[in-house]
């Protein structure tokens, strides 16, 4: 006996979210988080981030409000090929950012901090107060 299936074709959601989901359509499609290392000596902690591909005209690194350390990678690229008898129907094209903030000890000399790229890493360097110039600070409160 042959059982008969009626299909639905409101049910299409399903199918779409398969088809959607599929790894072809990734292809040319990039995802970038760099790794990062911290390293702490007795006179400094050093933050490298991997940053191959990158110029030092990628990076931003700033302190905010709440002396947080931000470290924004922006890339963007895009495929130009100059030929007069072509029109283009695609383009290639690239965008990837990246921002990573860390909140830093209280041992940090933040007005010495340096900052380089080489051989694809950006290396930050925060160099320690001595144990003598970091100020406690202290606040009474006063109770009502």
């Amino acid at each position: 006996m042959t059982t008969l299936v009626r299909r639905n074709p409101s049910n299409w959601l399903p199918l779409f979210f398969n088809d959607f989901f599929k790894d072809d359509w990734k292809v040319g499609t990039t995802s970038t988080v760099p790794a990062i290392n911290v390293k702490e000596t007795d006179t400094a902690y050093t933050v490298e981030v991997a940053a191959a591909g990158f110029t030092k005209d990628d990076f931003n690194v700033s302190l905010d409000d709440d002396n947080d350390l931000l470290i924004t990678v922006e890339k963007k690229s895009e495929v130009k090929e100059e030929e007069s008898n072509v029109r283009y129907l695609r383009r290639g094209f690239s965008y990837a950012k990246f921002q990573h903030a860390m909140t830093l000890p209280e041992d940090v000399n933040k007005d010495k901090i340096d900052a380089k790229v080489e051989h694809g890493v950006l290396q930050i360097t925060l160099p320690k107060l001595k144990e003598e110039e970091i100020v406690k600070k202290q606040r009474q409160i006063t109770v009502d």
